[in-house]
């Protein structure tokens, strides 16, 4: 039996793990795990809910061809980093395509057009998961339902990430004539500061939450600005050390990695991603690095301090 669905992200070719769960495109480990157990209880063979041997053979398909593939998607570190990378892409893309999107439900055109979008997205998600599996000759209707809300909330969150448009150009002056209404020898109007882009404001706040202790809200500020650019090495560096702190040793890695693999000269990840390979029992990858005397035979701490030990601490320069 094959499940084909053709609306939302599903549409664009992309299989939209969150919809077949019905959590929000950016829950966490233990929130998609949650859900999973419930799912998986409902539709598993010896479940009481099934009445019929056809209800049975229905909900062992729909559990073994869609809901267990997604929740090995979204449950493994690296897997789920990866998948989570890829979704600002596609709502970027959509929005660059946005004549060609059609909404087929009333939710996902409310959606479209709700003011706090936010609350509505992760409120219509809920409800639809509390029924999604009640009916399982219209699960597949549901999951393309929530597609739909992921693929709005994804376009609204890229349109809002994007720069405003640069401010029209002043009027050329005639050579040897003075701009009218502007007095001789009048200084020029001094250049108004350089404010911080967007995620220049997220790192500046997750740096402040670090100094501070807090991880996990410096976290939430570094997967916002990694959404808006996820090639920004400093900030998969700078998230790398949060997952650090934290002790969860294979995101650490995994951010570590990305990071040199946009720049391969990133100090931090080159002080730590050694320390963690030896940690996890692996072998450290080689990166090419500038000569530099800071990065020339490095030994290991040695303070007894262990992995974490001077993190974020020590003088800044």
């Amino acid at each position: 039996m094959s499940f084909k669905i053709d609306r939302g992200l599903f549409k664009y070719d992309f299989i939209d793990h969150h919809a077949i769960l019905c959590v929000p495109v950016d829950a966490d480990v233990k929130e998609i795990r949650k859900r999973y157990l419930q799912i998986a209880r409902r539709l598993h063979p010896d479940s009481s809910f099934t009445e019929s041997a056809a209800q049975k053979e229905l909900g062992n398909e729909l559990l073994s061809k869609l809901v267990n593939p997604a929740y090995e998607k979204l449950s493994g570190d690296r897997t789920r980093a990866e998948y989570i990378i890829v979704l600002p892409q596609i709502g970027k893309r959509l929005v660059q395509e946005s004549t060609s999107v059609t909404l087929n439900t009333d939710l996902a055109k409310q959606l479209a057009d709700a003011p706090n979008i936010d609350h509505f997205y992760k409120t219509a998600i809920a409800k639809l998961a509390q029924t999604q599996y009640d009916s399982l000759e219209q699960a597949l209707q549901v999951i393309a339902q929530a597609s739909e809300l992921n693929l709005v909330y994804l376009m609204r969150s890229a349109s809002k990430a994007s720069p405003a448009p640069p401010p029209p150009a002043q009027p050329k002056v005639q050579s040897g004539t003075s701009e009218p209404n502007t007095p001789k020898n009048t200084p020029p109007a001094p250049t108004p500061p350089k404010e911080d882009s967007i995620v220049e404001q997220y790192v500046r706040r997750a740096q402040s939450l670090i100094d501070k202790n807090q991880f996990a809200q410096a976290k939430v500020e570094l997967q916002d600005a990694l959404k808006l650019e996820p090639k920004n090495s400093h900030c998969h560096s700078l998230i790398a050390m949060v997952y650090l702190k934290q002790n969860q040793l294979k995101m650490a890695k995994i951010h570590f990695d990305n990071a040199l693999k946009l720049d391969p000269n990133d100090q931090t990840a080159l002080q730590w991603k050694p320390k963690i390979d030896k940690a996890l029992g692996q072998q450290p990858s080689d990166h090419k690095v500038t000569s530099s005397p800071n990065n020339k035979d490095k030994q290991p701490d040695k303070s007894g301090s262990g992995l974490f030990g001077g993190l974020f601490g020590g003088k800044k320069k």
